[in-house]
């Protein structure tokens, strides 16, 4: 086994004897995971999609996304929307036709927008499909305009503001300020039971062993070396007649469709969206996620999703209103004493060569070669 499968390995593993000890164990017994513990594990799988999806285009891009949860907010509510239609005539007002929040609105009709969404299979499209098409628009402006750096960066983070007020209102259709909550079943599985918390946290273990292997394969084919050699010198892989803005295109969409994914299997297992998922605060917590994991080896930001949320959740129960300044702190200390975050001590000791050598100077032949 390579040694850029042990993490994913490693968390697959663990899931599966989680999975065990909450099926398999008697309740009350010392081994025995609760429901708390599955959803946990599910909603820190979700963040490894989102952080995976980050790391693909700026570990490897050179492109720092400081609104890479918008994506992941599309696909939550994608999947949201969906739930909000298998509730039914169960919901508080008894309407079948109408999510609750509308009713409550005093809305009369489904918008347009709504259709398809009682289908499964429709919403599971939509999840990756509208966070891509909203990266396929935006990247095809800004890559052609040549923007990049710092620039690209603060229009990231502006794209997810923009969007964050524009969910918080109510005729948005969207549940404003609330959100979509109170979900029943997903497939007709009660989402409560805790069979189906497991099924989900497992499917969440595969999908983000898939999207690694996705991601793999793009940054070990040609295209990935080009992609090196862009982050490296922009310029130069544009003199020796490549077009960068193409090959950051397709990659940014690919890593958009990566993080919706991963929003659906959150709002799946947490049981909520609303328009704070947009927050540009949350972005900016997935790029802390990659940084301190290892930035541009994929494995070190899944690994950093898990240990930062995990610490999170720790923290918080601690002293709850230190936690922020407990994860700049962080984030400096990684820069200052890991700039190749954690996976990159068990890759890397002084004097070695630096792991990422064999990538620069594979890419440097792509592009002159």
């Amino acid at each position: 086994m390579k040694t850029v499968w042990i993490t994913p390995a490693l968390l697959v593993a663990a899931v599966v004897m989680l999975a065990g000890m909450n099926l398999a164990v008697p309740e009350g017994a010392p081994l025995h995971a609760s429901a708390y513990v599955i959803s946990l594990a599910g909603k820190y799988l979700s963040y490894a999609i989102l952080a995976l999806s980050l790391d693909l285009v700026w570990g490897y891009a050179g492109i720092l996304s400081l609104g890479h949860g918008a994506f992941f907010a599309l696909g939550g509510y994608a999947m949201g929307m969906h739930l909000m239609r298998e509730i039914g005539a169960r919901g508080v007002y008894g309407n079948a036709r109408l999510p609750d929040f509308m009713v409550f609105l005093g809305w009369h009709d489904l918008p347009w927008y709504w259709s398809g969404f009682d289908h499964f299979a429709f919403a599971a499209v939509m999840a990756p499909l509208v966070p891509a098409l909203l990266a396929l628009v935006f990247g095809w402006f800004a890559f052609r305009a040549r923007v990049g750096g710092v620039y690209l960066s603060i229009m990231t983070q502006a794209l997810t503001y923009a969007l964050m007020l524009a969910f918080f209102r109510n005729d948005m259709g969207f549940g404003g300020n609330n959100g979509m909550t109170d979900f029943k079943d997903v497939l007709g599985l009660p989402l409560q039971a805790d069979a189906t918390r497991v099924l989900l946290m497992l499917l969440s273990a595969l999908i983000l062993a898939g999207a690694y292997a996705l991601c793999c394969r793009i940054v070990s084919s040609r295209f990935g070396k080009v992609l090196v050699a862009i982050r490296e010198s922009e310029a130069r892989t544009r003199f020796l007649a490549y077009r960068p803005e193409s090959y950051k295109l397709h990659v940014w969409v690919v890593s958009a469709a990566i993080a919706g994914i991963g929003g659906a299997l959150y709002v799946a297992q947490v049981g909520i969206i609303n328009p704070s998922e947009f927050a540009p605060a949350n972005s900016i917590e997935a790029v802390i996620w990659v940084a301190v994991g290892g930035r541009a080896t994929l494995a070190g930001a899944i690994l950093g999703a898990v240990l930062v949320n995990l610490g999170k959740t720790w923290f918080t129960g601690l002293l709850p209103e230190a936690w922020l300044y407990a994860l700049g702190f962080l984030f400096i200390l990684t820069t200052l004493f890991l700039p190749r975050g954690i996976i990159g001590l068990f890759s890397w000791r002084p004097g070695s060569r630096n792991p990422a050598a064999p990538a620069v100077t594979a890419a440097a032949r792509e592009v002159t070669g």
